[in-house]
C-alpha cells in the first residue's frame, strides 16, 4: 500500500496597493508616468513606454523593484505603440505616422526620421529578413507597410487599405495577424511588401479583435466581451477555433510567455491564463487594482504593464498559491485530510456548502478534479505538490481561498 502524507500550508502576500485584488499575481514595483501608459516594449535593462500626449518614457529597470525614468522625447502626437530593435525604436503616432527615434543613449532619445502615412496608427511591428520593414495598424486606413532600411528616411512601400479598425498587428514569417475590431484577426501576406494581400480571417463571434500575438501555430487575440481567443493558423487561409477564455468587458493586448498568456484587460487589470493546452486555456492568476490597462511584456520572471494614467507597474506571476488584496475569512479556509487516499475535504464556507466550489490543481496550476465535501478519491496521484482552492460560487462576492498540498510517498 502506498503511504501518502499531505501536508497544507496557506501563503497570502499582503497587496502593496491597498485597494487591489489579486491571485497568483504580486506586484514589486511601479513608476508613475506623466501620460497615459498605453504600451511597453522591453530590452535589455530598460523599458520603453508609449505614454500617450506625453510621448516617448525610458525607464531602467535594473532593479524591477525601483524602476527609473531615465529618459523622454516628446512626439508631435499621441504615442499608443512602439516596438525597439538595438539601438532604434519605432513608435507608432496617431496620425503623426511612423517616428524612427534612437535609443543608443536612453537618456538622450532623438528623432532620425519620420513617414506620415494615411488614417491613425496604433500597433506597430517588425519584420523582413533584415528586420527591413515596419507593419503599422493604421485604423481604417489598414495595413501600412513601411522600409525602415534608411532610418532617416522611412518610405511606406505598400498598404492594404480594406480593414474596418486595424488596431493590432504581429508578423509572423511571410504573413501578419491584423486585430480588426468587429471584424475579427486578418491574415495578410507580405510575401510581396508592396502588395500585402488578404488570405484569410477568424471572426470572433459576438466580439472585436483589438491586439494580437502569435507562438507555435497558433494566433492569441485579445478581444472585446470574448476575453482571449486562440486560433490555429497551420493554414493561413483557413484559420480555426482552438479555445477561449474570460468574458472581460475590453482587452487591448496580448502577451506570452512559457505556458501562460498575460492579458491586458482595461478596467478587469492584469489576467494570467494558462494555455498549456490551447484547447482548454483557463485563468491562473489577476492583478486588479483602480484604472485600467492598455499593454503588457513579459521579461524573464516579470511582467511590465502599461496601466494607464498608473504608468508602468511591474508584476510577477508567483504560481497558484499566492494571493493579495483582502485577507481570507477563516470560514473561507478549506481543511483536507486524506486517509488512504481518500481526501477528505470539509467545510468550505459558513454558509450552505453549495454556495461554494472546490478544486485541485497541479503544480502549473491546471485543474485536475473537482472537489466535493467530504471523500474525494485521490489514489491516482503521482507525488507532488497540488494546490485546494476554494471559492463562492458566481453569485457570490467572497473571495476564494488557495491552500499548497504537498503529496509524497
Amino acid at each position: 500500500m502506498r503511504a501518502t502524507l499531505f501536508t497544507m500550508c496557506l501563503s497570502l502576500f499582503v497587496s502593496t496597493a491597498s485597494a487591489a485584488d489579486s491571485l497568483n499575481v504580486r506586484r514589486v514595483g511601479g513608476i508613475d508616468t506623466p501620460g497615459e501608459a498605453y504600451g511597453v516594449a522591453i530590452q535589455g535593462d530598460y523599458a520603453y513606454v508609449a505614454d500617450g500626449d506625453s510621448g516617448l518614457r525610458i525607464v531602467s529597470i535594473a532593479d524591477p523593484t525601483q524602476p527609473v525614468d531615465v529618459g523622454h522625447l516628446n512626439t508631435p502626437g499621441r504615442l499608443y505603440g512602439v516596438v525597439v530593435l538595438g539601438s532604434k525604436l519605432y513608435a507608432a503616432v496617431d496620425t503623426a505616422g511612423l517616428r524612427v527615434i534612437s535609443v543608443a543613449d536612453p537618456t538622450q532619445p532623438a528623432e532620425l526620421g519620420h513617414v506620415i502615412t494615411p488614417g491613425r496608427l496604433y500597433g506597430i511591428a517588425i519584420g523582413g529578413a533584415s528586420f527591413e520593414y515596419i507593419y503599422a495598424a493604421a485604423d481604417t486606413a489598414g495595413l501600412r507597410v513601411i522600409s525602415v532600411a534608411n532610418p532617416a528616411h522611412p518610405i511606406e512601400v505598400g498598404y492594404n487599405d480594406t480593414l474596418k479598425q486595424a488596431y493590432g498587428v504581429v508578423e509572423c514569417g511571410d504573413y501578419v495577424c491584423v486585430a480588426n475590431g468587429s471584424d475579427g484577426v486578418w491574415i495578410i501576406s507580405v510575401s510581396d511588401p508592396t502588395h500585402p494581400t488578404k488570405v484569410g480571417f477568424y471572426w470572433v463571434m459576438s466580439g472585436q479583435a483589438w491586439g494580437v500575438t502569435v507562438s507555435g501555430g497558433c494566433g492569441y487575440v485579445a478581444t472585446g466581451l470574448r476575453g482571449l481567443h486562440i486560433f490555429s493558423i497551420a493554414d493561413p487561409a483557413y484559420p480555426r477555433y482552438v479555445g477561449q477564455c474570460g468574458a472581460y468587458n475590453r482587452s487591448w493586448g496580448v502577451a506570452l510567455s512559457g505556458s501562460n498568456a498575460y492579458l491586458a484587460a482595461d478596467e478587469a487589470g492584469l489576467r494570467v491564463i494558462s494555455v498549456a493546452d490551447p484547447e482548454v486555456p483557463f485563468e491562473v492568476g489577476y492583478y486588479d487594482m483602480p484604472g485600467w490597462v492598455n499593454g503588457v511584456a513579459v521579461s524573464g520572471e516579470y511582467v511590465y504593464v502599461a496601466y494607464g494614467r498608473e504608468g508602468l507597474q511591474v508584476f510577477q506571476y508567483c504560481g497558484p498559491g499566492v494571493e493579495e488584496g483582502r485577507p481570507q475569512a477563516a470560514s473561507l479556509k478549506p481543511h483536507a485530510t486524506v486517509v488512504r487516499g481518500v481526501l477528505v475535504l470539509g467545510a468550505v464556507g459558513s454558509r450552505q456548502q453549495t454556495a461554494n466550489r472546490a478544486e485541485l490543481l497541479d503544480i502549473s496550476g491546471r485543474k485536475v478534479m473537482d472537489l466535493l465535501p467530504g471523500a474525494n478519491d485521490v489514489s491516482g496521484l503521482s507525488p507532488g505538490v497540488y494546490f485546494v482552492r476554494s471559492g463562492p460560487s458566481a453569485v457570490s462576492r467572497q473571495p476564494s481561498a488557495v491552500v499548497k498540498v504537498a503529496v509524497t510517498r
